[in-house]
């Protein structure tokens, strides 16, 4: 039948699949610096060159992963806001999202990996999510423009405005900043709970 993949092609997906899990789990461990592809291979079961066959290098399975975890949080941040969820929905998506999985927040959000350049594709994206943002926030009732909005004309997407992008790049900082502490342990020990925190912030967003 047209368009069913062989097997060799199953095995080849299965097999990359599985590199990638592994990936993960070392990235859990020892964060994406300390990314290995020779103890990757001797995981899964084949020597360090045989899994050049399902990725160039480090690079590659790199990108690999931020493709993933940018593609997994732009669909669950535009299913929240098709679903009706607003400004303060979509910041709790966000929170849950990087909650599940901390390191994949921190592989696209944390520190920069030594030595890696993502590519263009990556930043198209990430991209989605805050054209979703846009849309959310421009439904905000009008204010007076700052002498930020000012300038932000004439970098604005012609299908919004200078408040709405105002109000998203806000938005995605101050969401960023509170969950980039949460996420690295900074609030442990104050004694207060973090998702307090965070719903009192989005709130004076």
């Amino acid at each position: 039948m047209t368009g069913t993949k062989s097997p060799r092609e199953r095995y080849r997906e299965q097999m990359r699949a599985e590199i990638k899990e592994r990936a993960w789990a070392q990235i859990a461990e020892a964060g994406a610096a300390s990314l290995s592809l020779n103890a990757i291979a001797k995981h899964v079961g084949m020597s360090g060159p045989a899994l050049y066959r399902y990725f160039a290098g480090r690079d590659e399975l790199i990108t690999e992963l931020i493709r993933d975890a940018y593609r997994d949080l732009a669909d669950a941040v535009r299913s929240a806001f098709e679903g009706g969820a607003d400004v303060a929905g979509l910041a709790r998506t966000v929170r849950a999202w990087a909650l599940a999985d901390p390191q994949r927040y921190f592989l696209i959000y944390g520190t920069p990996v030594p030595g890696y350049h993502a590519p263009a594709d990556t930043t198209a994206i990430s991209n989605e999510i805050m054209t979703v943002l846009l849309a959310a926030h421009s439904t905000l009732p009008a204010r007076p423009a700052t002498p930020f909005e000012t300038h932000l004309a004439g970098y604005t997407p012609a299908a919004t405005s200078a408040a709405a992008l105002h109000r998203a790049l806000t938005f995605w900082t101050r969401v960023h900043g509170v969950l980039s502490l949460e996420l690295a342990g900074h609030f442990t020990g104050m004694g207060f709970d973090p998702a307090q925190l965070f719903d009192d912030e989005v709130a004076r967003l």
